[in-house]
């Protein structure tokens, strides 16, 4: 799967992102092109090599070209993205990293989302850097998402809530589960922008996952010049389906449920299981009290998207709160392996414990696929499957 690995090493800002993205690959007119269905003017784009410390890095920034910009609720910017014709999962994304942003901002004031206006995250730069971020990962084909530990850097910052401590209060409430450290380099390195793409996008945060295989390293140049490269460092290579990020700690969130239309609960695990950071979602029968039938709910989540998981839960469902636990989990090491087949091609998982295979088990969908094709039994699709793949692994280990 194709995948990137951000080295925050200087932090992360959203313009940032897209000049690393742009560095490695992304078309400048294709960005262009794209942000250009936002119905949204009076900006201009400024996309240009620099050198930061010896480093060359692709920087990049919006420029507005007039000084007022309104003030946007988040009911506003989901109206500018959802009426554009950018692709769905363009939209998705962005519409994502927007309400983390507001949840942020709405923990950090005491009101509700709805009353929250977003100045400068609302401004344009912003609304433009987020929708440019899911226009370059949706072109560059990028499955999934990794970060270092982030940088965020020392001192105050200015912003229309006066002068604060870095990270700023939204930016502080977004790297909730987020590992981040300060050597001493002042400047505000991580922006409320850069947190909430890394809240939303990266499935965790430490060091590069194991069989990360790198094909591809940019930069995206941040504005400052620093002591050290005001860059962040994409790497861009493919990662099996299977592999789990080293030392990632992982949480079970869990709700009971008497009270909900049961034809929600199947739209419910579907959307948990799209988020990154899921590792699994299921439901479980149980009797509650006064006699009455319920639906347990629980999923299985990296701790750096509990807040976003939780959110999704209690907006989906009819749930008024949740409860987390810590959870230890052992893995094997997963891999996904294509086998050639007299029916075509079929996926299976493979599964090893110190190098040695311990479970080999065929991909439902392809094994269905096989078996409606050619009208054969799904049950021996499967033992065929798995004598194939311990012939090609047995093979492969001679």
């Amino acid at each position: 799967m194709k995948a990137i690995y951000l080295d925050c090493f200087s932090g992360i800002s959203g313009n940032m992102m897209i000049g690393a993205l742009l560095d490695a690959g992304l078309p400048s007119e294709y960005l262009r092109a794209e942000l250009a269905k936002l119905p949204v003017t009076a900006y201009k784009l400024i996309d240009k090599e620099v050198i930061k410390r010896g480093i060359k890095a692709r920087y990049f920034n919006v420029e507005a070209r007039q000084w007022f910009q309104p003030s946007r609720n988040l009911r506003d910017i989901h109206k500018i993205i959802s009426e554009s014709s950018l692709t769905d999962t363009v939209k998705e994304k962005a519409i994502t990293i927007f309400n983390r942003l507001g949840a942020a901002e709405a923990k950090v004031h005491g009101v509700p989302e709805s009353k929250i206006h977003f100045h400068e995250v609302g401004a344009i730069d912003s609304i433009v850097d987020i929708v440019g971020i899911a226009i370059g990962l949706e072109y560059l084909g990028i499955e999934r998402i990794f970060t270092s530990e982030l940088h965020v850097g020392s001192g105050y910052v200015k912003c229309s809530h006066g002068r604060m401590p870095i990270p700023a209060p939204a930016t502080a409430e977004l790297l909730k589960g987020i590992p981040f450290y300060s050597e001493g380099v002042k400047g505000e390195l991580v922006t409320p922008t850069g947190a909430a793409v890394v809240a939303c996008l990266a499935e965790a945060c430490g060091p590069m996952p194991k069989g990360f295989i790198i094909q591809q390293v940019a930069y995206g140049a941040g504005s400052m010049d620093l002591e050290i490269p005001n860059a962040v460092r994409l790497y861009m290579g493919t990662v099996s389906a299977g592999v789990e990020a080293a030392s990632q700690e992982a949480k079970i969130i869990e709700t009971n449920i008497d009270d909900m239309n049961p034809e929600i609960y199947g739209y419910v695990i579907e959307l948990l299981l799209k988020h990154p950071g899921v590792h699994d979602a299921y439901l479980t029968s149980i009797m509650m009290k006064k006699g009455r039938p319920g639906i347990k709910l629980s999923v299985l989540v990296s701790a750096n998207k509990v807040a976003d998981i939780s959110r999704v839960i209690l907006r989906e469902t009819s749930s008024l709160g949740v409860r987390i636990m810590d959870c230890d989990t052992v893995h094997l090491e997963k891999e996904i392996v294509t086998l050639e087949t007299p029916w075509g091609q079929a996926r299976v998982k493979v599964g090893r414990l110190a190098g040695q295979v311990l479970n080999v088990a065929p991909e439902y969908e392809d094994c269905k696929a096989i078996a409606l094709k050619h009208n054969a039994p799904l049950k021996e699709v499967y033992q065929q499957m798995i004598a194939d793949a311990k012939k090609l692994l047995e093979a492969a280990s001679e």
